[in-house]
């Protein structure tokens, strides 16, 4: 055969090959089925089912393809579970007459199950309650879509995916799936949530697992990558030459209030800093990613967590309210911090140098989340206005979603005054008759979609407590101790004299008043 002969065979062997691929059958994705483990819960009243209504409003949900379960240890009945929740998911006085028929048709798709969360009894008559669905809506076996959430504590993880991989998996494989959503806290240190990553890994492949994290559905952090790496007049100024220090704030003007036997096992670096504001961190930090897909943004993001040095102990401040040990669940003694400032230092090209203050805490001032990128001062300032303050690029998380700059400019008149104001994106003002979607509803859509972009990957839950662990174990042991503070306060004044040190210029005089509609 001539070279020109194999060559043309070749070239119609791979045309047909791409026809072939082409135009194969695709198997049919089944219904979905949306079961929610710990239904009767605080977690599933409040965000998960809430959630599911919005998305079933808003069209993402069809009631002709989806069903949605409820599991739980309580012996009540559809009904029962329908009016615990109906109360979330109702407008008030006010529900516009769609709403009310809305919310009737969404709570006829919910259908409940009592079962034990380690016996195969209840799991089996899960299974039995979601195949009966999917036959009814004549769904192949195989292609059904299953998405389990956890709503339920860390402790019971392992005995649930171990009854779901025996008893309620799709029976065969024509392109359906199972996925698992699996809330916070992922253990308590390193150890326990290696281990906890382990027992549920080898039941599931890291694509069937979505550890959820609302943090990364919030409107605003989702913008940090489009703000970062789609505007050309902040990629020169990202990094160390012009940026002093980042903080990154939570604050809550409320206590534990009733939750103190919780939050006491865990503290507000495990609840808060740990997972919330290290994700906000790592976006903030990290890298522009070669593309958008899930990989390359969670490789970056681990990278950045990989390049954090290890905490220096004077640079952590640590806080517990006056009166926490009030309540009669929390231990009289205890040491857990419901305050706490820790400095982190990234140790790479872009930021080497530059303090990443991460500050979180109860009982405090005000309610509120948000990032402060503070710039350096100006070189020769011939206006004389160090004393007013530096510019700030502020993203305001919650409430009152906003992105602001705060800059110097000639107030006016006919003197050479300056003072501080801003260029402000309030989203109420910009956006209006938009609704910001709630961070619930956008990971549960990222879930049945399979965009896990916005999810937290085991290598990287790993790196974070990497980082922790070592000062959680010294508060555990009490080698580092809580300074009481009141409720109401900025919190102990420690921490703001560990901002001064670490470089943070404080603006006094200078407010920012959300503009009004």
């Amino acid at each position: 055969m001539g070279s020109s002969q194999w060559l043309m065979d070749k070239r119609l062997s791979v045309r047909s090959d791409s026809f072939a691929r082409e135009y194969e059958t695709v198997p049919e994705t089944g219904c979905l089925s949306i079961i929610v483990l710990g239904a009767s819960g605080d977690l599933a009243k409040k965000k998960t089912f809430p959630a599911l209504f919005n998305l079933y409003r808003q069209g993402f949900l069809q009631s002709n393809e989806v069903h949605i379960f409820g599991y739980a240890r309580t012996k009540i009945s559809d009904d029962e579970l329908r009016n615990r929740i109906r109360g979330y998911l109702a407008a008030g006085k006010n529900a516009s007459n769609s709403h009310l028929e809305d919310l009737s048709k969404f709570l006829q798709l919910i259908k409940y199950v009592s079962g034990s969360y380690d016996a195969e009894e209840g799991f089996q008559l899960l299974d039995k309650e979601i195949s009966q669905h999917e036959f009814s809506k004549n769904t192949k076996e195989g292609s059904s879509r299953r998405l389990f959430y956890l709503a339920l504590p860390p402790s019971v993880y392992p005995s649930v995916c171990k009854m779901i991989k025996q008893c309620c998996m799709n029976k065969s494989d024509l392109g359906g799936w199972t996925r698992i959503v699996v809330e916070k806290p992922f253990g308590k240190d390193l150890g326990s949530a290696e281990q906890l990553s382990y027992e549920i890994g080898e039941l599931f492949d890291e694509s069937q697992i979505y550890r959820i994290d609302h943090y990364l559905g919030k409107e605003l952090v989702q913008n940090l990558l489009v703000i970062r790496f789609a505007n050309r007049f902040f990629l020169p100024l990202w990094n160390r030459d012009n940026i002093d220090n980042v903080q990154i704030v939570f604050r809550e003007d409320f206590g534990t209030e009733g939750r103190g036997g919780y939050f006491d096992e865990y503290g507000i670096i495990r609840d808060i800093i740990q997972n919330h504001l290290m994700q906000v961190l790592c976006l903030v930090a990290m890298e522009k990613p070669i593309s958008l897909k899930p990989q390359h943004i969670r490789d970056e993001k681990v990278k950045v967590l990989q390049s954090v040095l290890p905490i220096n102990n004077e640079e952590v401040v640590l806080g517990q309210y006056e009166g926490y040990r009030n309540d009669p669940t929390v231990p009289d003694h205890s040491n857990t911090p419901t305050f706490a400032t820790v400095i982190l230092r990234i140790h790479n090209e872009r930021w080497e140098g530059v303090p990443f203050i991460l500050k979180a805490g109860k009982a405090l001032n005000s309610s509120k989340a948000e990032i402060r990128v503070q710039f350096k001062d100006v070189p020769g300032d011939i206006f004389k206005c160090k004393k007013q303050g530096r510019n700030e690029f502020v993203i305001r998380l919650q409430p009152l979603e906003a992105m602001y700059m705060k800059l110097t400019v000639k107030q006016p008149g006919l003197e050479m005054h300056t003072a501080q104001s801003e260029l402000d994106l309030s989203y109420r003002q910009r956006y209006q008759g938009i609704t910001i979607p709630e961070a619930y509803e956008r990971l549960i859509l990222d879930t049945i979609r399979g965009d896990q972009q916005h999810f937290v990957r085991r290598d990287e839950l790993k790196a974070a407590w990497d980082i922790f662990t070592p000062l959680l174990h010294k508060i555990d042991k009490g080698e580092m101790k809580s300074t009481t503070y009141q409720p109401g306060s900025r919190g102990p004044v420690e921490a703001d004299e560990l901002l001064a040190k670490a470089g943070y210029v404080q603006t006094h005089g200078y407010i920012w008043i959300p503009p009004t509609l």
